[in-house]
């Protein structure tokens, strides 16, 4: 029996495993890099051990290191989570050379499906879609294959997976730099530029299977996720049951997925990833050797403990101890769905955003048989450039699917998350859409839905509250129950702020009609008056009003000028715009193409002097494990370089100068 668990993980699945732990009685162990010596996991584990500095590959993917310090504590256990080393075999053989129990498959299942490409070369009577897994890896050759495929192909990295490296191609002369971009992608983020090809399915279903393995020689199939709801490759929204499969294609997708488990003699949880066309044909595309990001779906419906299972079958207890658990498992309870939140901004292409959490809360008041929120965040928590964006999941759970989304909605709606951007909002929108709502989904629905990207603009009780709120920041004081105040020798003077949100500047004037009470006008794009905005209660971090009757709590948080304010189930950033003149300084011109994000330089196309042309990739910048190209926003010429390859670049900083070309040039 494992006594001591050391999690070789961080963030959210690090403090989900803790939790189960701490139910059976098992001792935890955390590893933390620089960045992370403050992080929640750190805090809830019974132990924690440094293991290096903040970039992931000299702290979460340093086997030796974290081996070294489940020695130090004694643990006699690892488990790996998901990401970083959970899927490398050769960190799971040293476990198991250490005398250390492997939560997790046998090494030999591991390196059978590490690489899609001899996994797909391995496996018997399983469909596939055409492709190319060659040993070859020339640009030749891969062009070569793609023609004999067809376009459009999917171009993969064969070690990984998570969207990294991979690019859709829909024509020859396309080739060339995607095999070069989805190389560097893979090599950074995986150690390995191998790569496969695949056709292209328009419009397809991403639907996966949940086993379970013992050591025994049995697999078991646990129901489906459908994971269609994507972005930049990356899974955003997954549920179960998928509302495309009928009992018959459930079971052959299961009977499939089983096969292939007992085919590489599988143990503990893991899953198998297809592909359904518009015909209801289904392809394997790969296998997670882990726990996915994505299990809490099927521990709502099934109401099960994934890791705990995990625990068991790593300790060599049969699954047949557990049948009754597994009757009838795909139609057992409702259905559930998660949303993953993500600091990210996804007007901009889903950018990655980095920053200090400074408001963290929900008002559903804790994990339940309805919901759940899975994070490895507080307030004062960092998102750095060193990880993956992801702050929570939200997971909801109803006897319909109705029932399950609309709880989802409201989770969402009551998460209160300040101090960086995030998609929770879009979350929101994107599961409120009609099509949505109607199971109509595809691996493209983002891309077929432009209008979710519209962000609207934020609703003038936030104005109000973020002006009220600078005024008490500046008096320094506070008045009775809490308010602000603070003497004027013209106490009816309307008190004026500005502020800026996006490509929005609005003028909001308080003008004084009693105590605690205003006439409210707010210029620019939004025109509008209050005749009565009574303050009936402000902190540091809450303002309660009623605006011409109608009463609103707005939470606030704030950066330096940055004001963050949460309602209407959303948040928004509004930025005070001072009054008084900057001081003269340099400024760049607007032909100045600035870093979108913290990042490191990866590639430079271009020297001083080059004419380029619109739409042309000038620079990428590697960030968060993903490629960002910057392209020109015109026809023009560099005028200058200001960064070379392998340098760390802030955001907004100045990459390079494109003087564009005159008119009639």
């Amino acid at each position: 029996m494992i006594r001591k668990l050391l999690i070789a993980n961080r963030g959210e699945i690090a403090c989900r495993i803790i939790r189960t732990c701490r139910e059976m009685g098992i001792a935890t162990v955390a590893v933390y890099s620089d960045a992370d010596a403050d992080a929640l996991h750190v805090e809830m584990a019974d132990e924690a051990v440094h293991i290096g500095p903040s970039p992931a590959s000299e702290s979460y993917l340093n086997a030796e290191n974290i081996l070294r310090a489940a020695l130090q504590t004694g643990a006699d256990g690892i488990h790996p989570g998901y990401g970083f080393l959970s899927e490398n075999p050769a960190f799971a053989q040293a476990v198991i050379d250490a005398a250390i129990t492997w939560v997790g498959p046998p090494v030999s299942a591991m390196e059978a499906m590490s690489r899609k490409r001899e996994s797909k070369l391995l496996l018997k009577g399983v469909p596939l879609l055409p492709g190319y897994e060659g040993a070859d890896q020339s640009d030749t050759a891969l062009i070569a294959a793609a023609h004999a495929i067809g376009y459009p192909v999917m171009i993969k990295a064969s070690a990984g997976g998570g969207g990294k490296g991979m690019r859709r191609v829909d024509s020859e002369a396309d080739m060339i730099e995607a095999l070069a971009g989805a190389r560097r992608e893979a090599s950074q983020a995986f150690g390995d530029d191998t790569l496969i090809l695949e056709k292209y399915v328009i419009n397809p279903r991403h639907i996966e299977m949940q086993i379970l393995g013992d050591q025994h020689g049995r697999v078991i199939a646990l129901g489906e996720r459908e994971c269609s709801i994507q972005r930049r490759h990356q899974k955003i929204i997954e549920e179960t049951p998928s509302v495309a499969l009928d009992d018959d294609l459930r079971q052959r997708m299961s009977e499939t997925a089983v096969r292939i488990g007992q085919q590489i003699g599988y143990t503990s949880a893991g899953t198998v990833e297809f592909l359904l066309d518009s015909d209801k044909n289904f392809y394997f595309m790969e296998m997670n050797t882990r726990l996915q990001v994505e299990h809490p779906v099927t521990e709502m419906k099934l109401a099960i403990d994934l890791v705990r299972w995990q625990i068991a079958l790593a300790e060599g207890r049969p699954l047949a101890l557990f049948d009754e658990y597994f009757k009838e498992p795909n139609t057992r309870r409702g259905h559930s769905i998660e949303a993953r939140i993500y600091a990210e901004n996804p007007a901009s292409g889903f950018l990655p955003a980095t920053g200090t959490i400074l408001h963290w809360g929900s008002a559903h008041g804790g994990n339940t048989h309805e919901v759940r929120m899975d994070t490895g965040v507080r307030a004062g928590s960092a998102i750095s450039i060193h990880y993956d964006p992801m702050i929570a999941k939200a997971v909801a759970w109803g006897a319909t699917r109705d029932e399950a989304i609309r709880r989802l909605d409201h989770l969402l709606a009551t998460t209160i998350c300040l101090g960086v951007q995030h998609n929770i909002a879009f979350l929101r929108r994107l599961i409120a859409h009609p099509d949505f709502a109607a199971g109509d989904l595809s691996t493209a629905f983002i891309d077929q839905h432009a209008d979710l990207l519209e962000e609207p603009a934020a609703p003038p009780a936030a104005w109000i509250a973020a002006a009220l709120a600078v005024e008490t920041s500046r008096s320094g004081k506070h008045g009775a129950n809490g308010r602000g105040g603070y003497w004027r020798n013209s106490p009816n003077r309307a008190l004026t702020h500005r502020f800026a949100s996006r490509d929005v500047i609005a003028e909001i004037r308080l003008t004084p009609t009693g105590a605690e009470t205003y006439r409210v006008a707010i210029s620019g794009p939004l025109e509008t008056e209050f005749q009565r905005v009574r303050v009936l209660s402000q902190s540091a971090g809450q303002i309660i009003l009623t605006i011409d009757g109608h009463r609103r709590t707005v939470i606030v948080a704030s950066s330096g000028d940055q004001w963050w304010m949460h309602i209407d189930g959303s948040a928004c950033m509004l930025t005070w715009v001072n009054p008084l003149p900057l001081p003269e300084r340099a400024r760049d011109n607007q032909a100045s193409l600035r870093a979108p994000m913290p990042g490191q330089v990866t590639s430079v196309r271009v020297v001083s002097g080059q004419k380029v042309a619109r739409g042309e990739v000038l620079v990428t910048i590697e960030a968060m494990k993903m490629e960002h190209r910057i392209q020109a926003p015109y026809d023009g010429v560099v005028a200058a370089v200001r960064y070379r390859v392998g340098e760390s670049v802030q955001a907004d900083e100045v990459l390079l100068d494109v003087t564009p070309d005159e008119p009639g040039e």
